[in-house]
C-alpha cells in the first residue's frame, strides 16, 4: 500500500479523533482499564483535537493516508514539554503520539507518519528527540526500537484516570535536514601494480 503523508487540517480533526480512541482501545486493553476504555468516545476529544491542530510550528500532526484519501495513522510533534527531558546538549523535540488505525496496521502508515513527524522536528532545528511509552505495551516498544529508539533508563508514573501506569523515556538523534545517512561502504577492487 502507498501512504502520502502531508500536515493534519483543521478538517481532519474528526478522523485523528476516531482513529485516537480506536487505537487506544485496540492497543491498551489489559494495560488501561475496562471501563475507561470502553467510554472513550471520538466526540470528546474533538475540541482538543481543534486546539492541538492550531498550534504553530514546532508543534504538528502528521498523517499517512492512502489514494482515497483515507487515513492510516498519525504522529504528533512538538518542543520537549518538560525540562528533565532536554538533553543537555542538544535541542530537544518529543513525540507526543503515534496512533493508527487497528484496521490499518501493519501497512506502513505509522512507519511513514513516524518519519514525517521526525523529518518536521528535524526541520525546526530540534537535533534529539524523546517519547514516553507505557512500559507495559512491548508492541509499541518494538515499534520505537526498530525505528531507532532507545530506552534511556528514565521511568515515571502516569496517571490514567486514577489508574497509576509506569511509562518509560526513549530518545534518539536526529538527522539535520539535507543529510543523508552514508550508504554502506562497499569495497572498492584497488588496481593491480605490477
Amino acid at each position: 500500500m502507498t501512504w502520502t503523508v502531508r500536515r493534519a487540517l483543521q478538517g481532519d480533526a474528526g478522523e485523528l479523533a476516531r482513529i485516537n480512541v480506536a487505537a487506544w482501545q485496540h492497543a491498551y486493553r489489559g494495560l488501561v482499564s475496562d471501563a475507561l476504555l470502553d467510554r472513550m468516545l471520538p466526540e470528546s476529544r474533538l475540541k482538543g483535537w481543534q486546539r492541538w491542530l492550531a498550534m504553530p510550528d514546532p508543534d504538528g500532526v502528521f498523517l499517512a493516508e492512502d489514494e482515497q484519501g483515507g487515513v492510516g495513522a498519525y504522529c504528533g510533534v512538538c518542543e520537549a514539554r518538560d525540562p528533565e527531558d532536554v538533553h543537555e546538549d542538544l535541542s530537544t523535540g518529543e513525540l507526543l503520539a503515534l496512533y493508527g488505525d487497528p484496521e490499518r496496521k501493519g501497512t506502513g502508515a505509522g512507519r511513514a507518519a513516524h518519519q514525517a513527524g521526525l523529518d518536521h522536528l528535524a526541520a525546526q532545528g530540534f537535533r534529539y528527540a524523546v517519547l514516553w511509552v507505557f512500559q507495559d505495551d512491548a508492541a509499541s516498544r518494538s515499534f520505537y526500537e526498530h525505528h531507532g529508539w532507545r530506552h534511556d533508563g528514565a521511568v515515571r508514573e502516569y496517571d490514567v484516570d486514577g489508574q497509576r501506569l509506569m511509562t518509560v523515556r526513549y530518545g534518539r538523534f536526529l538527522r539535520a535536514p539535507g543529510r543523508r545517512s552514508r550508504p554502506p561502504s562497499v569495497p572498492r577492487s584497488r588496481p593491480a601494480f605490477g
